[in-house]
């Protein structure tokens, strides 16, 4: 522990990664991208805002006393997920229950698709980072025991040397890989929770409209 500790002292985590070779570029790149897509999504995330209690009593109240061109002005004033999804059942009124259920499920399909924007890219990222590690590992290994065979005289020295250095590709892409990874079901379970939410109240409504 004390030599990890003396050897963390001696090299900078710096000289480390710029040792790690020319997969170091492109594994900068995916997270400077990661990062990126993860503050756009949770702060798009975090702005949806969750409609009050009082606005689903108005809302039952002008339904049940048949004002629909009030309900709709409501919700369209209201301006979320929730309050779209619901204004698009009451202005399909009239129709079959089955109709209206469908209208509501494809413009909650289109708020998912708005919640989600780029989060498919952190995903693609979380698998693909490690790969490129591990392949800057395999380059790097490549070249040691090319260097291996033009030597004369063959050192331990030769091999860790250039050994540690290659391994560095490899941990920094898991690294980003399990960074990513965890980044993208974070913001996946915000999103579930979004939708948990205003499922709930499209049942809730379809009841309502049902009686």
């Amino acid at each position: 522990m004390i030599f990890l500790l003396e050897t963390a002292a001696e090299v900078s985590y710096m000289d480390l990664i710029m040792k790690g070779g020319i997969m170091m570029i492109p594994l900068f790149l995916l997270s400077v991208v990661a990062v990126f897509i993860f503050f756009d999504r949770f702060f798009y995330l975090r702005g949806q805002k969750r409609l009050e209690p009082v606005f689903f009593d108005k809302l039952n109240e002008l339904i049940r006393s048949g004002k629909v061109e009030a309900a709709i002005s409501l919700c369209e004033s209201a301006n979320s997920s929730e309050s779209r999804i619901l204004m698009k059942g009451l202005q399909n009124l009239g129709r079959p229950i089955r109709d209206i259920q469908d209208q509501m499920e494809m413009e909650g399909k289109l708020e998912v698709y708005n919640y989600e924007g780029n989060l498919y890219y952190l995903g693609v990222i979380a698998s693909i980072a490690p790969m490129m590690g591990f392949i800057g590992t395999i380059i790097g290994v490549i070249k040691i025991f090319y260097n291996i065979s033009l030597a004369d005289n063959i050192s331990i020295s030769l091999i860790s040397g250039g050994l540690y250095e290659k391994l560095i590709a490899s941990g920094v892409g898991l690294t980003i890989g399990i960074i990513s990874y965890a980044a993208y079901h974070f913001l996946n379970n915000r999103i579930n929770k979004l939708v948990q939410n205003w499922e709930f109240r499209s049942v809730r409504f379809i009841d309502l409209i049902n009686k």
